[in-house]
């Protein structure tokens, strides 16, 4: 079956800008709010929601990224290739935004919330992502933010591309 398009280019735009002024209603100026893309495809929305923060704020929003591989439960069953954290300011008692393009179960957060622990103790942590696949949870966690909400079943994919390394940026859902 031929993958059906969620978001691409324009609607993509509109629908960051969109989560943009949400993050601003509840966090004003970010002087105590941060962001934490997870890695690995987390990282590609968190400097995006970032750059659109700073355009619209006029100011620096700290943004890190954040590699969960060894706090996956699953780490050990998977061929999983470690990447880079690159979180060079204090999340102790900050108000955190962790980020990641598709809530699936829930696990990869999960894992997230783990490996962020290892930088401090923040105030707060609500959830952005891109894609809500909301019928699928093995962990019972919700996003605050979210860009798009979808009903699919365990045999769809949400493939999330970005022009930093897929050359457009289009959200499809695949049937396997």
């Amino acid at each position: 079956m031929k993958p059906r398009v969620l978001l691409e280019n324009k609607q993509l735009e509109v629908t960051l800008t969109r989560l943009c002024y949400q993050l601003i209603e509840v966090h004003n100026d970010f002087s105590n709010t941060v962001i934490i893309g997870l890695q690995p495809r987390g990282i590609y929305l968190a400097h995006r929601i970032q750059k659109l923060l700073e355009g619209i704020l006029k100011k620096k929003v700290n943004c890190g990224d954040l590699d969960i591989t060894f706090y996956r439960d699953d780490f050990r069953k998977k061929e999983l290739i470690p990447n880079q954290t690159n979180i060079d300011f204090i999340i102790e008692d900050k108000n955190v935004i962790l980020v990641d393009d598709v809530l699936f179960t829930g696990r990869t957060i999960r894992a997230g919330l783990d490996a962020m622990l290892a930088f401090g103790r923040p105030n707060d942590v609500e959830l952005l992502v891109l894609v809500d696949r909301r019928f699928s949870r093995h962990v019972p966690i919700q996003a605050k933010y979210t860009g798009l909400v979808i009903d699919s079943i365990e045999t769809q994919n949400v493939k999330v591309e970005w022009t930093e390394t897929d050359k457009k940026d289009r959200v499809t859902l695949i049937d396997k």
